[in-house]
């Protein structure tokens, strides 16, 4: 397995001194980054949908072995409702391609008063180009059906497996090939951390339900006082040492010698 870790964004003001050193520019932080850790989830394209050419300019700005998953926008998602899902998929995949090979998966977060409705949902899944990895984080009770979980798994899409206050707020269900898991906010001190022997536990979660040559996907969005970089590195550490295959992270934290910024 191969376990990708990561955080969502990079573009945090209070990382500063934590992953980017003291005085280095905003026009930099990318390319800071990307060096120490070699995934990230853009999570401001689901507020607005950026150009196809901003895609291609980061593409430019990462290394080739750098892997970016793209949180869909939520007019697919917030506004339409999954409703009327052609057009809306058609230019977030047409925009996200500027990525190319950096490419990973697409991330659908539904709305927490959106009721399941499998059909819709199966219908939008349809619309995404063959090959595409797409994770689907719904936020209402309703979606835990085994009719919906029949629908991921026919249209080979995963089950967002996500966390709160150190809890799943998702059925533990593997429903392709490759999985897809955020961690939103912990329990432990200071807030909003998560707690060693909780991150131990998703590990052996994550460790036991794709045991073979999978890909897993992992994002920490508690960005605050950087606890997402933080705890994304005891994360790591802790698959590391259970024997997973894990993408690179910052070591150590929060001073480490950076070759981009001074």
């Amino acid at each position: 397995m191969t376990l990708f870790v990561g955080t969502a964004g990079w573009q945090y003001k209070d990382w500063r001194g934590v992953l980017y050193p003291e005085g280095c520019p905003v026009r930099l932080w990318l390319e800071e980054y990307a060096a120490a850790f070699a995934t990230v989830e853009i999570d401001n394209a689901f507020y607005r949908l950026p150009a196809r050419e901003t895609f291609e300019a980061w593409r430019e700005r990462v290394p080739p072995d750098f892997v970016a998953a793209v949180k869909a926008s939520r007019y697919l998602t917030h506004l339409k409702r999954l409703k009327d899902p052609e057009e809306p998929v058609h230019r977030l995949m047409a925009h996200a391609a500027g990525l190319g090979d950096r490419l990973g998966p697409v991330l659908l977060q539904l709305p927490p008063t959106l009721r399941a409705d499998p059909g819709l949902l199966d219908a939008c899944l349809a619309c995404f180009p063959s090959g595409t990895r797409v994770a689907v984080e719904p936020r209402h009770g309703s979606w835990w059906t085994p009719r919906v979980r029949k629908v991921l798994e026919s249209r080979g899409a995963a089950l967002c497996w996500a966390d709160a206050y150190a809890r799943p707020v998702t059925p533990l269900w593997r429903t392709a090939g490759w999985g897809y898991v955020r961690f939103h906010v912990g329990r432990a001190l200071a807030w909003p951390r998560y707690g060693r022997r909780c991150l131990e536990t998703w590990v052996d979660r994550v460790a036991t339900t794709w045991p073979d040559e999978r890909d897993v996907y992992a994002y920490f969005n508690n960005d605050p006082a950087g606890a997402a970089v933080r705890d994304a590195v005891v994360f790591a550490r802790a698959a590391t040492r259970a024997g997973l295959t894990v993408t690179r992270t910052p070591e150590p934290l929060p001073a480490r010698r950076r070759r981009h910024c001074p």
